[in-house]
């Protein structure tokens, strides 16, 4: 485990500002890390650097979940979150 910095970002998807939370090498193989519910990707800062050193790691919060926008009343559902993040996923 070397010094590991976990970077904050936001990213528009499905109409709404997207916050994730970043850490690893941008070269190394992609670990796309997913919170339940009702939670947020801060659940993840425990384990971003242990596997950092390996993965570049994404864990995005949900629309209307944590740091993310919420979507307009009556438009919230489990395929429109997958919408959302597939819509634009990180580089």
């Amino acid at each position: 485990m070397t010094g590991v910095s976990t970077r904050y970002l936001n990213v528009e998807a499905g109409g709404v500002r997207i916050f994730y939370r970043e850490a690893g090498r941008s070269g190394a193989p992609p670990l796309l890390l997913l919170h339940g519910y009702p939670s947020s990707s801060r659940m993840f800062e425990p384990l971003l650097p242990l596997l950092a050193d390996e993965f570049r790691l994404i864990a995005p919060d949900y629309p209307g979940f944590g740091l993310s926008e919420a979507p307009p009343p009556g438009v919230y559902s489990y395929s429109r979150h997958v919408r959302a993040l597939l819509a634009r996923l990180p580089p």
